[in-house]
């Protein structure tokens, strides 16, 4: 039998789908998030089942329990604490090494708060770029937004409240101060859209609105960065890499001029620039 994803609720439990509660139920045993939080699930709709803990701190421990559990024919359901398993979640290790290994696997739709914010927002209906979290230090938050400067299709973060207004603020320097929507706690009793500009929330969000974790919808970039022929860059690279540059601060700064992946950069460098730089 499979590794199965299962999605369950962001807030209203009765968003579970029947489907998804059947897999449940017909488990060998299910990897969550918190298994505090998911026997509450499970107690709702009187399912008696065998959880193993499978978070972020120790996906990489518990992968080969769960992958020899699979092989000898049980089915896994992965939960986690609220909506669908690896999207911005735990979860993406193991169904990476299941492909890997090809073992057999399901995903169940359901639950997830991407969809309804932006359909909450109005925004992004046709096109839509999905950021997640924005992980790291301040600089590498910073790095990844002037990645995304010139990306002219609708931008969507999650965002938790303690980070709130910081990153607003960042993301209003970087990208400009676009028009946005703050979607909160959605399917919940105090589900809201918030809309603004990037730099305008921190006047429109009262304390006691900065709760739960906001789906960020922003406005697209109007104008995209002409696209230049290879070349351009490439030439760029090796004059910066023969004047002593060093990878970083060459895939740094040609990936904002050129609207370049650094990593692309990067590789190039390796490639081509052994030797020159540091």
């Amino acid at each position: 039998m499979p590794l199965v994803v299962v999605p369950t609720p962001i807030g209203n439990l009765e968003d579970m789908t029947v489907r998804g509660l059947r897999i449940l139920r017909e488990a060998d045993i299910i990897a969550c998030e918190d298994t505090r939080h998911t026997l509450k699930l499970l107690n709702h709709y009187e399912i008696k089942k065998p959880l193993i803990s499978y978070h972020k701190f120790n996906e990489t421990e518990r992968l080969e329990t769960l992958l020899k559990r699979i092989r000898e024919g049980e089915t896994v359901a992965l939960v986690s604490d609220a909506g669908t398993p690896g999207i911005s979640d735990p979860g993406m290790i193991l169904i990476q090494a299941v492909i890997e290994k090809g073992l057999p696997m399901d995903v169940l739709p359901g639950a997830n708060a991407l969809l309804p914010a932006i359909l909450l927002s109005g925004m992004g209906m046709d096109s839509f770029t999905f950021i997640g979290f924005l992980d790291g230090k301040k600089e590498e938050k910073k790095s990844r937004l002037e990645e995304l400067r010139h990306n002219v299709q609708t931008l969507v973060f999650y965002m938790a409240p303690h980070r709130l207004l910081k990153e607003l603020e960042l993301m209003g320097n970087v990208l400009g101060d676009r028009p946005a929507v703050l979607v909160k706690e959605i399917s919940k009793v105090h589900q809201e859209s918030i809309r603004g500009t990037l730099l305008t929330f921190k006047d429109i969000l009262s304390e006691d609105k900065i709760r739960g974790e906001f789906v960020c919808i922003v406005e697209g970039a109007k104008e995209t960065v002409p696209v230049l022929d290879d070349g351009v860059w490439m030439d760029e690279v090796l004059m910066m890499c023969k004047a002593g540059e060093s990878t970083k601060n060459v895939a740094n700064l040609l990936s904002i001029k050129y609207c370049i992946p650094r990593n692309r950069i990067k590789r190039y460098i390796l490639e081509n620039c052994t030797g020159e730089v540091v």
